[in-house]
């Protein structure tokens, strides 16, 4: 099997997840400054077999698009031009609210909980964590 990849898409910086081989397990990759996202994924994908890639939709709470929408409609333009591998997106609210819950509850210190990089990466993996538990 091939991995499945989620992006937590922001105009700064944009957090990655990826799944384990068997799709079991999500962990967080790294983050990276979205004005290097592109060649990021293009060198990540020639080394990785991934089926998927998770894009996050950020929504309002009554369901119309964020003001990031149209950046990520460009990027996810120009990311189909460079791979072939299946895109879906996935409904992101309240994502970076539960990883800021998560350090929380993880006992991880204000300081290092005020890493945005850090808040990107687990917001990643939780859209990854929910789309593999509504497989």
């Amino acid at each position: 099997m091939a991995r499945i990849l989620a992006l937590d898409y922001g105009t700064k910086r944009t957090g990655i997840a990826v799944t384990d081989e068997l799709q079991l397990i999500a962990s967080g990759l790294t983050t990276v400054d979205t004005q290097n996202l592109l060649s990021f994924l293009k060198e990540y994908l020639a080394k990785e077999q991934v089926e998927l890639i998770l894009l996050g939709e950020p929504k309002r709470m009554n369901n119309s698009a964020s003001d990031v929408e149209v950046a990520i409609s460009k990027f996810r333009e120009n990311l189909e031009k460079i791979t072939t591998v299946r895109i879906e997106r996935v409904d992101e609210r309240f994502t970076s609210k539960m990883a800021a819950q998560s350090l929380i509850a993880g006992g991880v210190k204000k300081k290092k909980r005020q890493n945005k990089a850090l808040l990107d990466e687990i917001s990643a993996t939780i859209i990854l964590q929910s789309y593999l538990y509504n497989l």
